[in-house]
């Protein structure tokens, strides 16, 4: 019998995708000449197995296309782009996996996890054993870039269940690091309290998760009189922190340093910040990334942002993707690498285009109002956005924030909400204050993996 480790050649796997010492040196060596060589090498075998898959073939025929057409990767622009939304098409039409997997042409022992399902009903997630532990090792790249260590302990926060972010975390650690992993998961998973007790009595050196979560477990911390960075001796935050105030993050688990890195659960690993904290240098051996308009769908100008679309060049065993759009925007850096490293770099998360909500010509990212109130002391960084549509078709948009004061300071504090808002966005939003934890309901906060940043309440019609 053929078991997940026979179909994997862990030492081929470091030298196509050094980690450690030997990446930096890669990178630093390789011109953009030898990198292209290497992407289109890798495109091109891919495009031999998405031909043989059913929803590349109907996307692709339907566009006009033929195999011979696409000769190298400099084509990648003649093949259309895809989203979510096909592939749960591709799942309701040929239940319950889809007909983008390729399986029944393929020998690879195919793996299941699901997305947290935080933009919608959650999406059916495929690897094979070879690109399951490429995106593992890509990870483990980005942990070792930002300085993690042999003798560090890792508590984790990512959900497990059918969720692919709490797996793939662990496979990441044990397969390709020496650290100690605490994988507690979730706060339903296991408690906040419970949490904040495990980082204290195992000497977590690390904490890795959304940034929303982390800063919910440090005031859990400080409720329990339990102080990071006295009793914790935490050092490293690890996770997804978009326009999230650092410094606060920082600061609220006892100075230690936090880092960035950018990935979906179809793909895996993207970008990853390094030691410089300038910007996060893409995988551009693993992926191919475009910046391309939200709106017209072709390429955005150096430095502008844009919806990233992504090639995953080596995912050429089970589920290729090939021009996935993920609708989370981002921009290229303009400047170039203080570590001299040859790698374009990205300048992180900076919301979802299928989440904006445009008002009155302007565009707002629910994610990045957290960020914008983070001037006002007494703002915790909890936060949710409602957007409502009137019977003469007037959208409205209210931010919801939680706040450490009095509720009869609320009246005098609302106005200055709504100043602050006005002043960064452009425009008048409506504002409602709230208690500490008044909305740990709608965010989930304390049950999600991601917290829910966006309440939509205009008719679907009329979007």
């Amino acid at each position: 019998m053929t078991t997940y480790f026979d179909q994997v050649d862990h030492a081929q796997l470091l030298c196509d995708f050094p980690i450690a010492d030997t990446f930096r040196s890669t990178f630093a060596a390789i011109s953009r000449d030898e990198l292209y060589a290497r992407q289109n090498d890798r495109f091109m075998q891919l495009m031999q197995r998405v031909w043989q898959i059913p929803f590349y073939q109907r996307l692709y025929t339907q566009h006009g296309l033929e195999p011979g057409d696409i000769r190298h990767l400099d084509d990648l622009r003649k093949l259309p782009v895809y989203s979510k939304a096909d592939l749960m098409q591709s799942i309701e039409a040929h239940p319950p996996y889809g007909d983008f997997h390729g399986m029944e042409t393929s020998d690879a022992r195919a793996i299941l996890h699901t997305t947290s399902g935080t933009t919608g009903t959650p999406q059916v997630l495929l690897f094979g054993p070879k690109s399951r532990e490429i995106q593992n090792l890509l990870l483990a790249r980005a942990y070792h870039f930002q300085g993690l260590r042999e003798t560090d302990v890792v508590h984790s926060v990512y959900g497990f269940g059918m969720i692919n972010g709490g797996h793939y975390i662990r496979e990441t650690l044990l397969h390709w690091t020496r650290a100690m992993l605490l994988p507690a998961g979730t706060g339903v998973e296991t408690s906040s309290r419970q949490q904040v007790a495990l980082m204290r009595d195992f000497g977590a050196t690390c904490l890795v998760g959304f940034a929303d979560y982390l800063k919910r477990l440090a005031d859990v911390a400080q409720e329990l009189g339990i102080i990071p960075g006295e009793h914790i001796p935490m050092r490293m935050l690890i996770g997804h922190l978009g326009r999230e105030d650092r410094r606060a993050l920082c600061d609220a688990w006892g100075g230690a340093e936090a880092y960035d890195w950018y990935g979906v659960g179809d793909t895996g690993i993207i970008a990853s910040e390094g030691p410089d904290h300038d910007g996060l240098y893409v995988w551009e051996d693993a992926h191919y990334l475009e910046l391309l308009d939200v709106d017209s769908a072709e390429p955005v100008t150096h430095g502008a942002p844009g919806d990233m679309v992504v090639t995953v060049l080596f995912k050429d065993d089970i589920y290729p993707i090939v021009r996935f759009n993920t609708h989370d925007v981002s921009a290229f850096e303009t400047s170039s690498s203080s570590l001299d490293l040859n790698l374009r770099r990205i300048r992180g998360f900076l919301g979802r285009s299928d989440n904006m909500v445009k008002l009155r010509g302007i565009n707002i990212f629910p994610q990045a109002i957290g960020p914008l109130l983070d001037v006002r002391p007494e703002f915790t960084g909890e936060f949710i956005c409602r957007a409502e549509r009137d019977d003469t078709g007037r959208d409205h948009f209210t931010v919801m924030a939680e706040i450490a004061a009095a509720p009869e300071t609320y009246p005098h504090l609302s106005p200055v909400y709504r100043e602050l808002l006005k002043t960064k966005l452009g425009i008048t939003v409506d504002v409602e204050l709230v208690s500490p934890g008044a909305l740990s309901h709608l965010t989930g906060i304390e049950t999600r993996q991601k917290p829910v940043r966006l309440l939509d309440a205009r008719p679907e019609s009329m979007l």
